[in-house]
């Protein structure tokens, strides 16, 4: 059996979860420390993937679908959970310097 191959543009929709970017970009937005980043995103990726995976479970279309026949990337989605919430802590920092 050989290991399947998955373009990168499917890899990309694991990043791009809505999901994903609206949870890891408000927690990030609403982390007082930098280190709470971290912990936004570990959220962030959690509750991106029970949704991904409950959404398809009941076949609704989604970008980035879990399914016991499907890739996860779950290494794809926790950079991406990072990034985005990195993205919504600094984004805080640029329009609101001392909040």
């Amino acid at each position: 059996m050989s290991v399947p191959y998955y373009p990168w543009t499917v890899w990309i929709w694991a990043a791009f979860d809505p999901i994903l970017i609206l949870v890891s970009v408000y927690l990030g937005w609403t982390a007082s420390q930098f280190g709470k980043v971290v912990i936004a995103a570990i959220i962030g990726f959690a509750v991106a993937v029970l949704a991904s995976w409950a959404l398809s479970s009941l076949g609704l279309p989604w970008p980035a679908p879990i399914g016991h026949d499907l890739p996860t990337f779950f290494p794809v989605r926790a950079v991406g959970a990072l990034l985005w919430a990195v993205l919504g802590f600094t984004a805080r920092r640029l329009v609101r310097p001392h909040a």
